[in-house]
């Protein structure tokens, strides 16, 4: 069993939830240990009720788990709401002033703090969290320079008089726990990994930055504006254009403006914002011009339920946009391949001159993960396909959609002398003039989709297949997409304790979807389950559409919030056992 440690901060918004948070995150990574955090809270700006949990060890951490060590509650309402959660040997560590527990399960320790005698009367009602923060560090075995480091540089620029009155009141927290608390009985360890913690909108930014990305343009739509926060902050620097667009509708065909000046253009949405886009999607395909848009999803339908995880876009992405055409559509399987994916889908979208859709969730979009610097590496392949920005010497006629056996025409960046050409969203012949409804000539028209349809196959050659975990004759098949990775894996992990031997096939390239390849995998499977965040089983339904294929069971949740880990272990008990073939966790931690 891996050595993990979880800890859970909850409060109403207002209250400094993220702040206990990131010092945790930053002393973690810093001591080496590997960590994922996961944020649950409502779309109000004060009040309410937020639930944030961070789990860390010195091995990779894939999900933020079933269990928590450590609580806490900035409020009463946390208290109220989740100490019903806290098994034998985790604790709580708490206001003893103005916050009362109920009783508690057997071996689960109270903890309070006399905050009004450690903070020596402070009106600050902020130092709560700092207090309870060295107390948690304290029991966890963590040295206090740790902390005091942290809140220096946390606090910088609030000057040395708040530095000094923090890192005061945390000493006598760490202190008074240290004398009158019980440690946990694994002291979490110091190690020599080297790690990078960031979110997945970071990565996907970063990610973005690496492929030489000079355009970014959004409309701010949670849960995707980490991505345009963090191109703005870092635009000077990495030599990119940002601008935050009036709606997505004026995003698409901007960013696709600037794909065509010849620049990579990237933008991000939600599902709302997407299906704005949509039109604007098929321009890209008619001219031929590639763009990278991300969808992170959140739980649909309309404006839905902002704050809160699904993956229930996937038919609008396969869908969008009205007629045929090629597209690249990836679903990254955590952070650090949230910062992977980006140059990968850009060189496909230039080389075969299409638009690339990554489709992401808030689970990942959100979430806090530690990746290996090595992994954030800058230095990735560059293919930018066919494309002419400058003379080449030919003085033959420009045909910018030449018919081709690959289906790819030469593409030239407007303004190279001798490559002039029309860039319309009619149906055109090869060298841009447009075929009107008058003089429509049908072998025209089906010569040019023959020949922008004939990209698949390349898109398909160029596009690894899906490969199958584990052994081929496992009592079962798990079968998932995206960012159900992590949680699929330790729920293996947790099953083959059990006496149950699972093996794994997780998709990561939506379209194309190496259709035989994964039936090559599947054939012989004893037991299949499809594992998705939604409500109708859209892969299964897709696979299905795509191959026949009918897997034996569904793990489905579209409760708005991620499975954990006990969700997945349950219900392939449960189906194995014959008792159902669909099952619907419940969610137990309420916010």
């Amino acid at each position: 069993m891996k050595h993990t440690f979880a800890v859970s901060i909850g409060g109403a918004a207002g209250q400094g939830v993220a702040t206990p948070g990131n010092i945790f995150a930053k002393i973690f990574g810093r001591r080496g240990l590997h960590l994922q955090a996961y944020n649950a809270y409502q779309s109000i700006i004060r009040g309410g009720h937020t639930f944030l949990t961070i789990r860390t060890g010195p091995d990779k951490i894939n999900s933020f788990g079933d269990h928590i060590d450590l609580m806490i509650p900035l409020n009463q309402d946390t208290m109220n709401r989740h100490l019903g959660l806290l098994r034998a040997g985790a604790a709580v560590v708490y206001n003893g002033d103005s916050i009362k527990p109920a009783s508690p399960a057997a071996g689960v320790r109270l903890c309070p703090l006399p905050v009004t005698e450690l903070s020596q009367n402070s009106r600050n009602k902020l130092e709560q969290n700092t207090l309870a923060v060295a107390a948690g560090l304290s029991m966890m075995g963590i040295g206090f320079q740790a902390l005091e480091e942290v809140l220096t540089q946390q606090f910088k620029k609030k000057g040395d008089a708040v530095i000094k009155e923090n890192v005061t009141v945390a000493r006598a927290a760490y202190d008074y726990a240290t004398a009158h608390f019980e440690a946990f009985p694994r002291p979490l360890p110091m190690t020599d990994n080297k790690i990078a913690v960031l979110t997945g909108n970071m990565a996907l930014a970063m990610g973005g930055a690496a492929a030489g990305v000079k355009f970014y343009c959004a409309y701010p739509m949670s849960p995707s504006t980490g991505v345009l926060h963090w191109m703005a902050a870092h635009a000077r620097k990495a030599g990119i254009m940002v601008r935050q667009v009036e709606d997505e509708i004026g995003v698409i065909n901007m960013a696709i403006g600037a794909a065509h000046a010849g620049c990579r253009a990237m933008c991000a949405t939600s599902g709302g914002g997407f299906a704005l886009m949509t039109e604007g999607l098929g321009m890209s395909a008619m001219i031929e011009t590639p763009v990278v848009v991300i969808d992170v999803q959140r739980a649909g339908p309309s404006t839905g339920v902002p704050t809160k995880t699904e993956q229930g876009d996937l038919w609008q992405m396969l869908g969008a946009g009205h007629g045929d055409y090629p597209r690249v559509i990836g679903t990254p399987l955590d952070i650090g391949d949230c910062f992977k994916m980006i140059p990968e889908i850009f060189n496909l979208a230039d080389k075969y001159q299409c638009p690339g859709i990554v489709l992401t969730d808030l689970l990942l979009s959100e979430g806090t993960g530690s990746v290996d610097p090595k992994d954030l590496s800058f230095d990735v392949p560059i293919d930018r396909g066919e494309l002419i920005a400058s003379v080449n010497g030919s003085n033959g006629k420009y045909n910018r959609y030449q018919i081709t056996e690959s289906g790819i025409s030469p593409r030239a960046i407007p303004g190279v002398p001798g490559h002039a050409h029309v860039a319309a969203t009619d149906e055109h012949d090869e060298d841009g003039v447009l075929i009107s409804d008058e003089f429509t000539n049908p072998v025209k028209r089906r010569n040019m989709m023959e020949k922008r349809q004939r990209k698949i196959a390349g898109i398909e050659a160029a596009v690894p297949p899906p490969v199958l975990a584990g052994p081929r004759d496992a009592d079962v098949t798990l079968i998932g997409w995206g960012s159900t990775d992590g949680v699929i894996k330790e729920a293996i992990e947790n099953l083959a304790d059990d006496g149950i031997i699972a093996n794994h096939l997780q998709i990561r390239w939506m379209l194309p979807l190496h259709a035989d390849a994964i039936m090559d995998l599947l054939r012989g499977a004893k037991h299949t389950i499809i594992i998705e965040n939604n409500y109708s089983g859209q892969f299964a339904r897709y696979l299905r559409s795509e191959t026949s294929f009918v897997p034996n069971g569904h793990i489905r949740k579209y409760d708005g919030e991620p499975f954990m880990p006990h969700h997945i272990v349950e219900s392939v008990k449960e189906q194995l056992a014959g008792k159902t073939k669909l099952s619907v966790p419940m969610h137990e931690i309420m916010v």
